[in-house]
């Protein structure tokens, strides 16, 4: 148990770190500096830890990071630009849990696989997780921005009024497991199948 916990937290230190980064990296690129100017394009955890968030992972394993700040009027397509910024952290995770994957298989030493097995387990569930097209989840201005703008403003008004409702009967379990869970887990199965 307390083994667990100690590769758990650089794991989950590492996947949110490169989480809230790629959110700061894909803002700065498409045009708005206000995370920069907010130290958050930095690979330091403490620069994306939300004090609150970060305690319900460690005792819940269900949390946050802190939230990454951008100025749409800085971006030159802020529907679709604010969709990239959304999908940068999600898509990070996963670059990562399969890069570490690929290291994995070659490097073929037991301590390195005892170390990255939980950073890859921890970085497929967070992106799954985050791409569910709630607020305040990655999903949720993902789907706004690949939505027709009608559709999108009306899933936008629908959200802004029960999204948080949503979000609490996703993730409250039910019968012993949350809806949350039972919805990513046949992917994230599928994906830490391919990679481990």
């Amino acid at each position: 148990m307390f083994n667990d916990f100690i590769l758990f937290v650089p794991a989950l230190l590492i996947a949110l770190t490169i989480h809230e980064f790629s959110h700061a990296w894909m803002a700065d690129r498409l045009g708005d500096p206000t995370a920069a100017l907010e130290g958050r394009l930095s690979l330091n955890p403490l620069r994306h830890l939300d004090p609150i968030g970060t305690l319900m992972l460690l005792v819940f394993h269900f949390g946050w990071g802190k939230p990454v700040q951008f100025d749409p009027f800085n971006l030159r397509h802020p529907k679709r630009d604010a969709a990239l910024i959304s999908l940068a952290g999600p898509a990070s995770n996963l670059i990562l849990a399969a890069v570490l994957s690929l290291i994995m298989k070659l490097a073929q030493i037991p301590l390195l696989t005892l170390f990255f097995i939980p950073v890859i387990i921890l970085n497929i569930n967070l992106a799954i997780f985050n791409l569910l097209p709630v607020p305040p989840l990655d999903g949720a201005k993902i789907m706004y921005g690949i939505l027709p703008r009608d559709w999108a403003d009306e899933y936008n008004d629908f959200m802004h009024s029960y999204g948080t409702i949503l979000l609490i009967f996703l993730i409250l379990p039910i019968f012993g497991s949350s809806l949350a869970i039972s919805l990513i887990l046949p992917v994230v199965n599928v994906i830490t199948r391919l990679l481990l």
